[in-house]
C-alpha cells in the first residue's frame, strides 16, 4: 500500500463499482460487455460468459487499456454523451503525465472531495476477495484484493469506512489498516512473492488489475502496490524504472522483462524471478497464473532486462 500523496484536484471522482473496466474510446464495448459497464458490475458473470475469442479481442482490437479498483481515484478530463475521458493517478504511465488514461461510463464514477475522501487511515483488502456489508452484516458488493478505502472506525470485528455511495463495512481480518499519509508496510521482493503465490490458476485478463484477472504488468503492479511500492501501469514503463539487476545476481521478487526479436524488439511482457530459474507471472488469454521453468523455452530467448523495485531489509 503506498500513501495518498497523488496530484489530484480538490474536487475529484472515485470508481463506484467492484471494478471498473477503462476502456481506449467510448465506442470500445460491445453488447457482450454489459455486465463490466453496467452499474452495479458483475465481474465475475462478464468473464464467465466472455468466449476466448473475445477475450483476445480485448487485446487485438485495442477495446481495453486498463482497470480501477471501487474507490481509486479519477480526474475527469472530458466528458462525451453518458462517458468519461479520465487520468489515473495512481497508475503512472508515459501515455500521459498525470496518470493511466482511458474511458470509463460515467454511471460508474462519483464525485467526492479530498477534504471527505482521505481520512487519518485507510484500509487495504489483503484477502482475494472481501465483502463489503451494509450495518446490518448484508453483503453488499463483492470487492477485489488491494481495493483500499477510507477508516472512519474499528472495532473488533468490523471496520467502518467512507465509501462512493456512504458508509460500509468490511470484516477486520480481511484488511490492513495503515496511516494514509505514510503509506502501507513495505515488503521485501519474497513478500511481492508470497503475495503473488495465491493467484497461481487465475485466468490472465487483458488490462486486468484485480483479483477477478490480470494481465502480466497489472500482476506485477498490484503485487508491488501492496507490498508498499508505487510502479508504472504497463511493462514498458516498469521496464524503464528501479535499479537494474544483472541475470547472475537475481532475487525472488525481481521483474524479469521480455521483448521481441529474441529480446532486441519491443518490450510485450513481465514477470516476476521465483528462484530455482523459475517465473511466476501472468501468461495470456486463455492461460492462468502460473510457476513455470525458464530454461529453453522462448522466454530464456526473449529476456532482455531485469529490474527491482523492492527493498531489501524491510519489515
Amino acid at each position: 500500500m503506498f500513501a495518498h500523496n497523488l496530484r489530484l484536484p480538490e474536487i475529484f471522482h472515485v470508481a463506484s463499482v467492484q471494478v471498473a473496466t477503462v476502456w481506449t474510446n467510448p465506442e470500445s464495448n460491445r453488447e457482450i460487455d454489459t455486465f463490466a459497464v453496467q452499474s452495479p458490475t458483475d465481474v465475475e458473470s462478464w468473464l464467465s460468459t466472455l468466449t476466448y475469442d473475445e477475450k483476445v479481442n480485448l487485446c487485438d482490437d485495442n477495446r481495453v487499456q486498463t482497470q480501477v479498483l471501487y474507490g481509486e481515484t479519477v480526474v475527469i478530463t472530458e466528458t462525451k454523451g453518458d462517458w468519461a475521458k479520465v487520468t489515473i493517478p495512481s497508475q503512472p504511465s508515459k501515455k500521459n503525465e498525470f496518470g493511466y488514461p482511458g474511458w470509463i461510463p460515467l454511471q460508474q464514477l462519483q464525485q467526492v472531495t479530498k477534504e471527505e475522501w482521505f481520512q487519518e487511515h485507510t484500509a487495504a483488502i489483503h484477502t482475494k476477495h472481501a465483502w463489503l456489508e451494509n450495518a446490518t452484516g448484508e453483503k453488499v458488493m463483492k470487492l477485489s484484493y488491494m481495493t483500499c478505502l477510507p477508516v472512519v472506525e474499528e472495532d473488533d470485528v468490523r471496520v467502518e469506512v467512507i465509501t462512493p455511495t456512504g458508509t460500509g463495512f468490511l470484516q477486520k481480518e480481511c484488511v490492513t489498516i495503515f496511516p494514509t499519509k505514510e503509506g502501507g508496510p513495505k515488503g521485501d521482493g519474497n513478500s511481492i512473492i508470497q503475495a503473488g503465490e495465491q493467484y497461481v490458476g487465475l485466468d490472465y485478463l487483458w488490462g486486468g488489475m484485480s483479483a477477478f484477472g490480470y494481465d502480466c504488468s497489472g500482476f506485477a503492479y498490484q503485487m508491488h502496490k501492496a507490498n508498499g511500492y508505487l510502479i508504472s501501469r504497463d511493462a514498458s514503463d516498469q521496464a524503464a524504472y528501479g535499479k537494474e539487476v544483472a541475470y547472475d545476481e537475481l532475487l525472488p521478487g525481481d521483474l524479469l522483462f521480455f521483448a521481441y526479436e529474441e529480446g532486441k524488439g519491443r518490450i510485450h511482457h513481465v514477470g516476476f524471478y521465483y528462484g530455482d530459474d523459475k517465473m511466476l507471472h501472468s501468461p495470456m488469454t486463455g492461460k492462468g497464473i502460473e510457476i513455470t521453468s525458464l530454461k529453453d523455452t522462448i522466454y530464456e530467448k526473449e529476456l532482455c532486462i531485469a529490474r527491482r523495485y523492492w527493498e531489501s531489509g524491510v519489515e
